[in-house]
Parts: C-alpha cells; sequence; structure tokens
C-alpha cells in the first residue's frame, strides 16, 4: 500500500511539474507578446462594455439597441477567435511536449495499479481508468487516468495563481461549453 501512495504522490508531483512546464511554455511562446496582450485588453474591454449595455437593456428595448448589442457581441466573437489562434502555437508545442513524456511515463508505470478508487468508474471510463492494468477489479486506477484528473484541476489552478487565466467576464461572454450562449438568456 505504501508504494501506491508513493506512486499517487509522485504523479500529483509529475501533474504539477508539466502543468508548470505547460504554463511557461505558453507565456514564452503566447502570455508576453504584444498581440496577445493587445487581444486580451479589447476581449476584457468589450467584454465589460457589453455586460454593462445587456444590464442597462430593457425588455422593451429599441430593435436598434438590440441590433447594437448583437454587433458588439460578433465583435466580440471575433476577437475571441483572435486570442484562439494566438494559443494555437503554444498548443502544438505543449501537445508535443506532452506527447513525448507521456510515452516516457506510460512505460515506468505500466501495469502499475497507482491507486485505488472509491467508485467503480462508469463503463465507457473504464478503459481508461483501468488501463494496461491486469485483473477484473475497476476500482483499481492506472497512471493515465490519475494523470489526467490531476492535470485538469492542478493547471487551472496554476492560472489562476500566476493570474493568466480568462477573466471571469470574457468568459462569460464567450459562453462556455456546457453555458448557454450569450444572447440566449434575454433575446431569444
Amino acid at each position: 500500500m505504501s508504494t501506491m501512495f508513493a506512486d499517487t504522490i509522485l504523479i500529483v508531483f509529475i501533474s504539477v511539474c508539466t502543468a508548470l512546464l505547460a504554463e511557461g511554455i505558453t507565456w514564452v511562446l503566447v502570455y508576453r507578446t504584444e498581440k496577445y496582450k493587445g487581444l486580451k485588453a479589447e476581449v476584457e474591454k468589450q467584454s465589460k462594455k457589453l455586460e454593462k449595455k445587456k444590464e442597462t437593456i430593457t425588455e422593451s428595448a429599441g430593435r436598434q439597441q438590440k441590433k447594437k448589442i448583437e454587433r458588439q457581441e460578433e465583435k466580440l466573437k471575433n476577437n475571441n477567435r483572435d486570442l484562439s489562434m494566438v494559443r494555437m502555437k503554444s498548443m502544438f508545442a505543449i501537445g508535443f511536449c506532452f506527447t513525448a513524456l507521456m510515452g516516457m511515463f506510460n512505460s515506468i508505470f505500466d501495469g502499475r495499479v497507482v491507486a485505488k478508487l472509491p467508485f467503480t468508474p462508469i463503463s465507457y471510463i473504464q478503459g481508461l481508468s483501468h488501463r494496461n492494468l491486469l485483473g477484473e477489479d475497476f476500482t483499481d486506477c492506472s497512471f493515465i487516468f490519475l494523470y489526467i484528473l490531476c492535470t485538469m484541476s492542478i493547471r487551472q489552478n496554476i492560472q489562476k495563481m500566476l493570474g493568466l487565466a480568462p477573466s471571469r467576464a470574457a468568459t462569460k461572454q464567450a459562453g462556455g461549453f456546457l453555458g448557454p450562449p450569450p444572447q440566449a438568456a434575454k433575446f431569444s
């Protein structure tokens, strides 16, 4: 059991290190560039401006005001797209690094149970959580599953600590993966 605990702590440490590496690469390739800084400032400004306009608009607002807001939303969407394109080069570099590191770590932890899950994962996740492990105990956790969970949570927190995460206003206006599109709330 102590080997499993040591492996778990090692994987969390590896996740922290790879998240810091990814943010370092992104800072070098993206965050310090003038183009990124300008686009980010523009998105922030537009997001706040659009939020204020949406708060002041009423249901009986004229067609012209609604058109103005739609134009601003379109402009914001275009700037968000441009911001994503600027980040794209770092994503390729990070993807390349992570692929190389993943091969190395998979060979180190191949066939080793690194953690015990307190639940049995749903069937389509079992292939990932039980990857390269012998036996039928699906509460055994493989390296890749624990690494992905740790990296997903740790990287976002590191971005927030370093001040590199997108602002709440910009995220809210961009519409999230699970959230409704921006105009669906008031203008449908």
